[in-house]
């Protein structure tokens, strides 16, 4: 029988549940140290009624020994818990730090408001509320009405004093939370505003540093640092008032409840031992309201970071591990796709449809604006904000699972980004490197004797060759990287846009090679020597297809009939519909 929506599981929730035997357990170690912190009340009763009226000292030795060995029981009890917790805290992390790694990359290529980065600072938080005093507070709260019974059994009066502190506490807890929660949110997101603003500016310290805009970007950091510390202040001015007024309250009910307890020794209703085990009593059972009260910023942070963690992987599902296709020969169809952008009054693509079949090459031309950058992200189905659909022979390409899809594809965009490693880790993809295949994209991209002449080969890291490649030399890279292990759809952006003569000729060779191996190539590109190569062109201007076809049938549409000058002739990437 299939289980009702409104009864399913979130994914996180499911994680959670998964550790449900774990938290049996705490909640065991719970009840075995919360029945023994009885113990010193029963110990002090003993001690005042009963070996101080009858002298005894055997008696005593007796009572202290067996309360010796059960506070030992208690102290062992609460430190098995704390032990469960920190190991499935850890379980829990590891158990979902893949899946959270895989959604934060997705949810990146989709992000508008949220941000993923904070993915995994928000499982840490998750993870620190597991092991923390929060989550104790959770587990000893429901012994709160035995500590209120047993204070009742010494006299009515204290078990009335007891409740009346514990809905004062309870109402303290319920007002911190509402005047805490959207201060430490607040400040939250605007720490995680100046760290991503600085960060993107350090990636760009060279610029800034060599056209002197340090000082007016730090006049804007310190805008945004303003604000966070703004932000930081209101959270800790609210909490420091609700952690205040808990203490008044708390130090209040010990003297107000010790004042009470004497009253009824002086009317002889209670003995003194029962006065001191009652204050104890009241103290013990308004405990967990008191830690939740002062632990509640913490609460209110971890759940934030629960359902902000709830929603990111609500909106990035896992892929189906077992979903297995045969490999794609490279035909790619576009039906009526649409791509917008948040902010942006009218979408990027509007309507655009073509097909392309296997092992063809197409040269992409407009001018700038017109979304050829945007469609090569459709076509590798990584633009977010998009409807109509994608297809890579015959099936939607988001039905793909990713890890299986991407040997099969190739993109190069027009910003290079080469990551922490050697060369050859670069171009093989970070896979485990089979030397013969990365010679052979390296070959294929024009760069293999390039390679060679570093010291270290294609073993160099990226940290010792990035200050050594030029703009095009990283160009090259990237291609190399794009079409290692031969993939069936490549796209290229802009790939010559650093490249010089030499470059440009290894380009042009290298889409014939793919083209004569049967390869499906997407050429985005202004200049006429890669689009000498393409089969078809097509056109785009404002996000729509105004010429699509033959290569050369499209050029003659295209060419003036009488241009006034070769030098005045509009380079291809800019020509305007007829």
């Amino acid at each position: 029988m299939k289980t009702p929506r409104f009864f399913q599981r979130s994914e996180l929730t499911s994680a959670l549940w998964a550790f449900k035997s774990e938290f049996k357990s705490v909640g065991l170690f719970s009840m075995v140290a919360n029945l023994l912190m009885l113990v010193p009340t029963l110990y002090m009763l003993q001690v005042y009624d009963r070996v101080l009226v009858s002298g005894s000292e055997l008696t005593l030795l007796v009572i202290s020994l067996i309360t010796l060995f059960l506070l030992v029981m208690m102290a062992f009890s609460e430190w098995s818990r704390s032990r469960v917790l920190v190991r499935a805290g850890v379980r829990f992390d590891q158990q979902l730090s893949t899946r959270v790694f895989n959604a934060s990359f997705e949810s990146h290529l989709g992000e508008a408001q949220d941000r993923p980065t904070r993915a995994f600072s928000d499982l840490i938080q998750i993870r620190q509320f597991l092991t923390g005093n929060g989550i104790f507070a959770f587990f000893d709260a429901p012994w709160f009405p035995i500590y209120i019974a047993v204070t009742f059994f010494l006299h009515p009066l204290l078990g009335v004093v007891a409740m009346v502190f514990a809905v004062i506490q309870g109402a303290l807890a319920w007002f911190g939370h509402r005047q805490t929660v959207a201060p430490s949110e607040a400040a939250a997101k605007a720490g995680t505003d100046v760290g991503i603003y600085l960060q993107s500016k350090l990636r760009n310290a060279e610029v800034i540093e060599s056209m002197g805009m340090i000082d007016n970007l730090r006049h804007r950091w310190s805008v945004w640092q303003q604000a966070f510390l703004d932000r930081g202040r209101d959270a800790n001015r609210v909490n420091s008032r609700i952690v205040a007024i808990s203490k008044f309250v708390r130090y209040t009910q010990q003297s107000l409840s010790l004042g009470a307890a004497a009253l009824l020794v002086i009317d002889g209703q209670i003995s003194p031992g029962a006065m001191i085990a009652s204050n104890f009593l009241i103290n013990r059972a308004l405990a967990p309201i008191d830690q939740m009260v002062s632990t509640w910023r913490q609460s209110a942070t971890a759940l934030a970071a629960f359902l902000r963690l709830e929603k990111m992987l609500a909106e990035n599902p896992e892929r189906d591990a077992n979903l297995t296709r045969v490999a794609p020969t490279g035909e790619v169809i576009l039906r009526d796709v649409v791509a917008d952008a948040p902010g942006r009054a009218t979408p990027i693509l509007k309507g655009v449809s073509f097909e392309v079949a296997a092992g063809t090459v197409v040269a992409i031309l407009g001018p700038s604006g017109s979304g050829k950058s945007t469609l090569a992200r459709v076509m590798m189905g990584i633009w977010p904000d998009m409807t109509g659909e994608v297809l890579l022979d015959g099936l939607p390409i988001q039905g793909w699972d990713r890890l299986e899809l991407g040997p099969h594809l190739g993109y190069l965009p027009q910003d290079i980004e080469l990551f922490e490693g050697t060369i050859a880790e670069n171009i093989c993809r970070f896979r485990e490197v089979d030397s013969e295949r990365v010679i052979e994209a390296a070959r294929c991209a024009g760069l293999h004797d390039m390679i060679l002449r570093f010291p270290k080969g294609y073993d160099t890291p990226m940290g010792e060759a990035g200050s050594l490649l030029s703009g095009g030399q990283r160009q090259r890279i990237g291609l190399a990287r794009a079409v290692y292990g031969d993939p069936a759809v490549i796209v290229l952006d802009e790939p010559n846009a650093n490249l010089d003569d030499a470059g440009e000729a290894a380009l042009v060779k290298t889409v014939q090679d793919l083209k004569a191996k049967g390869k499906t190539v997407f050429l985005i590109t202004h200049r006429p020597g890669a689009v000498a190569v393409a089969d078809r062109l097509l056109v785009l201007h404002d996000g729509r297809i105004v010429a699509d076809g033959p290569r050369d049938a499209v050029l003659a549409r295209l060419r003036p009939q009488q241009p006034p000058r070769s030098d005045a002739s509009p380079p291809l990437g800019a020509v305007q519909p007829a």
